[in-house]
């Protein structure tokens, strides 16, 4: 197997359109530059296939393309065509633009939200074309989990702190036909918490939510608050706590939205998933009228998760 595809290309010096095009395709697969008109990429990159319809593209517009297989002669010359691969100074500029995101609590909820999020996407993008990640990778990460942590304790609505209570296995027959109640304005653990107890642990559970904790309903199971019967522990978010608590860690469409649910909640290691997931929710939240719409529009929307999670191992 050949350690690089390459892409070797003349474009037609007229064609500035055609020149824009290639260059944009380039840059957004993460090519290398070996030299003037020679383009690498590691033959597992996501975006190898782009090599391909950029040679047909080139030839059709009057350039020449050819990709070829590369492979180097020794040790050293691969370290060296690796090291065009270095993304540190890009990582390096992010975390100074992590930095100045800082004064998030200055910026209101919905404007610190979406400064959030460009950021969050701004690595995510060049997470993709990191071929040979490192250090300089886990300082950005280190960073943005700093940076996410300082927008929830601005607006976090009173998110719980971790219990240091250790989970224990519990009997779904004690939990059955209760009354569940949690935190109003709900959001990602709250939602998935809920749809995991009306779909895995109560069927027939009833929900209330509360502004202030001493307006909770009396004899009701508290979920995600502080004093709750299930909440954050350790490092585990109040979804995962409840999968411990009753058995569920096995299976794997859990597992998936538990993994989804603690990268939304509280950070750490990205999952695929879980932007689509997120934007999915914003979307019902948005157009929902109280938490009861939100989380009957959010069961719809979780079931498909979970099923296609379980139909994809299946």
């Amino acid at each position: 197997m050949a350690d690089f595809q390459g892409l070797v290309l003349s474009l037609p010096t007229r064609n500035s359109a055609m020149r824009m095009r290639v260059w944009r395709a380039l840059r957004d697969t993460g090519c290398a530059v070996l030299r003037d008109g020679v383009y690498l990429l590691p033959p597992e990159a996501p975006g190898v296939a782009v090599l391909s319809r950029l040679e047909s593209g080139i030839r059709s517009a009057g350039g020449s393309a050819t990709v070829v297989g590369i492979t180097l002669k020794s040790p050293e010359e691969l370290a060296r065509a690796r090291a065009l691969f270095d993304r540190s100074a890009d990582y390096g500029r992010l975390v100074k633009a992590f930095a100045a995101a800082g004064s998030l609590a200055t910026l209101g909820p919905r404007r610190a939200q979406t400064a959030l999020r460009k950021l969050e996407r701004e690595f995510e993008r060049l997470g993709a074309i990191d071929f040979y990640p490192g250090q300089a990778k886990r300082q950005a990460l280190e960073a943005l989990g700093k940076l996410r942590q300082r927008y929830r304790e601005a607006y976090g609505s009173g998110e719980p702190n971790a219990s240091r209570k250790r989970v224990k296995a519990l009997d779904h027959a004690r939990y059955r036909g209760r009354v569940w109640t949690t935190r109003k304005d709900l959001w990602v653990d709250r939602i998935a918490s809920a749809w995991l107890i009306k779909r895995f642990i109560d069927p027939q559970a009833r929900f209330a939510w509360f502004d202030r904790p001493s307006a909770r309903p009396r004899d009701a199971i508290g979920f995600d608050f502080d004093g709750a019967h299930f909440t954050h522990a350790g490092n585990r978010v109040t979804f995962e706590v409840l999968l411990s608590s009753f058995g569920l860690e096995g299976d794997p469409g859990l597992a998936a939205l538990g993994a989804a649910v603690h990268f939304l909640d509280a950070g750490g290691i990205p999952v695929p998933d879980a932007k689509g997931l997120e934007t999915m929710l914003r979307g019902a939240k948005e157009k929902a009228r109280g938490d009861d719409q939100l989380l009957a529009e959010a069961m719809r929307l979780l079931d498909h998760f979970y099923s296609g999670h379980s139909t994809r191992r299946s």
